[in-house]
């Protein structure tokens, strides 16, 4: 069975810096894209930054770039999202992403909290 366990989650105040991990199991996704995506209260849920395979290429959406790097260690099997100058609007649960065959799998999420 596969898992993807996000974790890192929390309340955090404006400017601050939160590093969310996923942790996968049952297969590995070394060969494959990965990527972050966020649902805010009242909001369908939207992308937020993926990773190609190798690493080597990066995608962000507009509303966080230049603040979050998405990074993966492929002999771990596992994704990170470092999140630095985090603002009250990316409060959301954050969810893992990866391929599968017939549909992506998704982690449980995790929530990210930025209040003063």
């Amino acid at each position: 069975q596969v898992q993807l366990v996000e974790s890192g989650g929390g309340l955090v105040q404006p400017g601050g810096s939160l590093r969310l991990s996923c942790a996968a199991s049952g297969r590995t996704f070394s060969n494959y894209p990965m990527g972050w995506f966020r649902q805010a209260p009242g909001k369908e849920r939207e992308f937020v930054a993926a990773i190609s395979w190798s690493g080597g290429n990066t995608y962000y959406a507009d509303s966080v770039k230049g603040r979050f790097t998405i990074s993966r260690d492929n002999a771990k099997n596992t994704l990170f999202l470092q999140m630095n100058s985090l603002k009250p609007e990316d409060t959301a649960v954050y969810y893992c992403n990866a391929p599968g065959r017939f549909a992506d799998y998704w982690g449980q999420g995790t929530q990210v909290t930025v209040s003063s």
